[in-house]
């Protein structure tokens, strides 16, 4: 199977709010008028952001979830995507299963693909994905201010705690804990519902995808402002709660958990929670503060020291 049938077969479908779809040298979207785009962009390679043998259809998701966390975070309701990839070899039941897993997520979120390229070489995945916002509405990073809350939405560490039960790095024997952080890993869950329903509450966001303090730091630097996380408030699967002093560095440091970091005025506590219900769990972490940079402390309000605030790509 050569590149084109390759496209054709597995990637190549009707999609209605595209004018020009894949299969030409370019596709041609028409955005709704009155709203901002957003593009982003990620990349997945094997060996660094997942193990080689992860199902295709788990990859499939993860490819696109990983790239609608982004959207999420902006507030943005995902419209199309690109994919691209880099494939060893054209196995037919591996993209087959990969696109099913890409596709199902796609679906869930109305999100069209309608271009990217293929190629042979070392797998590697990358998405770049267009999303839209009412003018002048989305959140961003700058926008945090003193006095506001810092929230996180679902659960901390599962996907960290997979990823270094895998490596060795623990030893974990609780099964029930393992297949919860196994999922988590695989199946992360873009929080576009709730990102959307943060748009007139939050004043700043971001996705954690490289850890809790990193991404949080990224907010508080954009802002010029100081934060404290509290360690005892950072949720997680009961079992990992109740043994957080050991998997502390999972929750607050891990990567790979995909949710939002969030930044709203106390007067907003029960809109947000309200706004939460029924999509995902929504917790109150800490506090923005005049300053710089940003603390983790522990029940006596005693900073805690990391090893690493998140992921490094070249650390």
């Amino acid at each position: 199977m050569n590149e084109f049938e390759l496209i054709g077969r597995y990637f190549k479908r009707g999609a209605p709010s595209v004018l020009l779809g894949v299969g030409d040298d370019a596709a041609i979207v028409r955005p709704t008028p009155g709203l901002d785009l957003h593009l982003s962009a990620d990349m997945l390679v094997e060996g660094r952001h997942f193990f080689a043998d992860v199902s295709p259809r788990a990859l499939g998701h993860k490819t696109l979830a990983v790239n609608l966390s982004d959207m999420a975070a902006m507030g943005a309701r995902a419209r199309w995507a690109l994919l691209s990839i880099a494939l060893p070899r054209a196995d037919e039941a591996w993209v087959a299963e990969f696109a099913a897993g890409f596709f199902a997520l796609a679906d869930a979120h109305g999100v069209e693909l309608i271009g990217g390229d293929t190629t042979g070489g070392p797998l590697t995945l990358s998405v770049t994905i267009i999303g839209e916002t009412p003018a002048g509405q989305a959140l961003r990073r700058d926008g945090a201010k003193p006095g506001d809350d810092i929230w996180v939405s679902g659960e901390l560490g599962l996907g960290a705690l997979a990823v270094r039960q895998r490596l060795g790095w623990l030893n974990v024997n609780d099964m029930e804990l393992l297949a919860a952080a196994t999922h988590k890993l695989e199946y992360p869950q873009p929080r576009l519902a709730l990102g959307d329903a943060l748009l007139p509450l939050a004043h700043a966001a971001a996705d954690v995808s490289d850890g809790l303090m990193a991404d949080l730091g990224h907010i508080l630097a954009a802002s010029g402002v100081a934060g404290e996380v509290w360690a005892d408030a950072l949720p997680s699967h009961p079992a990992l709660e109740a043994r957080r002093a050991e998997f502390l560095a999972c929750l607050a440091a891990g990567g790979d958990d995909y949710e939002l970091v969030f930044t709203a005025p106390p007067t907003r506590r029960a809109a947000i929670e309200a706004a939460a219900a029924g999509i995902c769990r929504a917790t109150r972490i800490g506090r923005v503060l005049d300053g710089r940079g940003g603390l983790l402390l522990d029940g006596a309000g005693q900073a805690v020291t990391l090893d690493k605030k998140g992921y490094d790509h070249f650390g």
